[in-house]
């Protein structure tokens, strides 16, 4: 009764959660290879209740992570479909990661794995300049159009650009708010394409006293609709650093206005797939 009612108020996206925090929804969790062993279901959801994250966009390697996660707890948790069809550790995923997208397979795994229809996006995927140019990434784009799916993509700036010019009405979550390009591309980036969110897992956006770069919360400023909370359990270890993840993050979210910082905690996720 005590978790059932604790889940309830946090569907509710009330403004504070346990202790007055701020809740988060996380727009980049993984239930990937050797984390259901190590983290099994009701464990992360022990995990998420601590760290205040009442619901996260999820994906996997291989899919069946999400599947299990997302069956058995429909409500916190929102699947994206990944590409990688023949991962089976992390030597193999990073060799796939090179291939999948010039892959005439991944196309026909994409339209198979859909069929299951709980889907709301696909990735998140590693894709980056040139590599957006090839027939298979022409055809996941016409699938993510035709089906208006998200595609969450791990890019660069110029990976991201060709997609949308493949199909101009894409929405994407650009992971990482694009890892390693400046505020500066950044903001270039979201003016250009209303259909671009960004996210912020694995960006420090905070100097080395903890206050908030000048040039990120100028970002944050401009574009208070277009940034989500992250953290990225890409591999099982990541688990352990969701709770301080999420503390961290609330620190560096309460220096901004609190219509802002709700915003990129939860509201721009919630806007993006509450329903």
């Amino acid at each position: 009764m005590i978790r059932a009612s604790f889940i309830t108020l946090l569907l509710l996206a009330q403004p504070a959660i346990a202790g007055g925090r701020l809740p988060l929804f996380d727009g980049h969790i993984h239930y990937s290879m050797g984390s259901p062993e190590a983290y099994p279901p009701d464990r992360v959801i022990q995990i998420l209740d601590e760290a205040g994250i009442y619901r996260a966009l999820l994906s996997s390697t291989p899919n069946d992570g999400t599947v299990l996660l997302h069956s058995k707890y429909p409500q916190r948790f929102v699947p994206e479909l990944r590409p990688y069809r023949k991962t089976r550790d992390l030597q193999s995923w990073r060799e796939e990661r090179s291939t999948w997208f010039k892959d005439p397979g991944t196309v026909e795994f994409i339209q198979t794995e859909l069929q299951r229809g709980i889907y709301r996006g696909i990735g998140e995927f590693h894709l980056d300049g040139n590599e957006a140019d090839s027939p298979e990434i022409k055809r996941i784009v016409g699938l993510a159009t035709q089906r208006k799916l998200w595609l969450h993509a791990h890019s660069d700036a110029l990976a991201v650009e060709k997609l949308f010019e493949l199909g101009p009405e894409l929405r994407i979550i650009w992971a990482h708010a694009g890892m390693n390009e400046p505020p500066a591309t950044v903001g270039r980036m979201l003016s250009r394409y209303p259909g671009l969110t960004a996210e912020l897992s694995y960006r420090n956006v905070v100097s080395a006293d903890g206050q908030l770069v000048p040039e990120w919360r100028a970002l944050f400023v401009e574009f208070p609709d277009r940034f989500i909370y992250g953290s990225d359990t890409w591999v099982p270890s990541r688990w352990a650093d969701v709770i301080p993840m999420a503390d961290s993050a609330r620190r560096w979210l309460s220096q901004l206005p609190p219509e802002i910082a709700d915003n990129i905690a939860y509201r721009n996720a919630e806007k993006l797939f509450g329903k």
